[in-house]
């Protein structure tokens, strides 16, 4: 798995514009509750757009219960009248793009709820994913490589075994917007990298052991110099 990243301004402006458009077309349509949304195939050929573009802004509507996906049957609009409909839609467009600090303090927030629900959760398939993402990570840190990406999506395979739709939802869509400021900000420290696998895989047996409130420990002890980075300035 490798992640795309996108500049934080490129996407946004990608996915407002994708939104405005979907809103633009209910009215035009006159849509009403329960009515059924052109497929994203469509939708991306219309709007010039890449259908993964077009998903995101789907499960962003959708998040605001504006939308409903039924799988096999397509994306409907959901119970609500045009004309609130369209002012959830422009409060929507006017949401600050977050600042880093608090794009990883919501990180690590979802994670001690996400590492427990996989622990509670995982099934053997997830314990594989968790692991595979685990030995890439230590691979890259161990030959002194950047290993900013297989360290996040180590995060992400407990997330997906979290069972939790919605969180799983909510990591994928600022994980990159993390990655691309790393770096920038200097909050990752090539230094750490190396004890960030014995970090790793004492969330990974915790996981495995299924064991939430030493898995919750371990990924706190795990996130000690994000939490001095949000709380040291404050």
């Amino acid at each position: 798995m490798k992640l795309e990243v996108l500049t934080l301004n490129e996407s946004q402006k990608t996915q407002n514009s994708i939104i405005s458009k979907i809103r633009d077309l209910i009215n035009y349509k006159n849509l009403e509750p329960g009515d059924k949304l052109p497929s994203e195939r469509m939708l991306s050929e219309k709007f010039k757009v890449s259908r993964s573009n077009v998903r995101e802004a789907i499960q962003k509507l959708e998040f605001y219960g504006l939308l409903k996906s039924i799988p096999q049957s397509g994306t409907f609009v959901a119970n609500i009248g045009v004309i609130a409909m369209n002012g959830m839609i422009e409060d929507i467009l006017r949401l600050k793009t977050p600042d880093f600090k608090s794009l990883v303090e919501t990180r690590i927030l979802l994670e001690l709820k996400t590492v427990r629900l996989a622990s509670l959760r995982r099934s053997e398939n997830d314990l594989k994913n968790i692991k595979e993402a685990l030995d890439a990570y230590e691979k890259k840190a161990l030959s002194g490589e950047d290993a900013v990406q297989e360290d996040l999506l180590f995060h992400l395979a407990i997330a997906n075994a979290s069972g939790n739709s919605t969180m799983n939802t909510f990591m994928l869509s600022i994980t990159p917007q993390i990655i691309m400021n790393f770096e920038k900000y200097h909050v990752c420290d090539k230094r750490l990298s190396v004890l960030g696998i014995d970090e790793h895989t004492e969330i990974y047996e915790a996981i495995k052991a299924q064991d939430p409130k030493l898995a919750k420990e371990k990924m706190k002890k795990h996130f000690n110099v994000l939490y001095q980075y949000c709380y040291s300035t404050e």
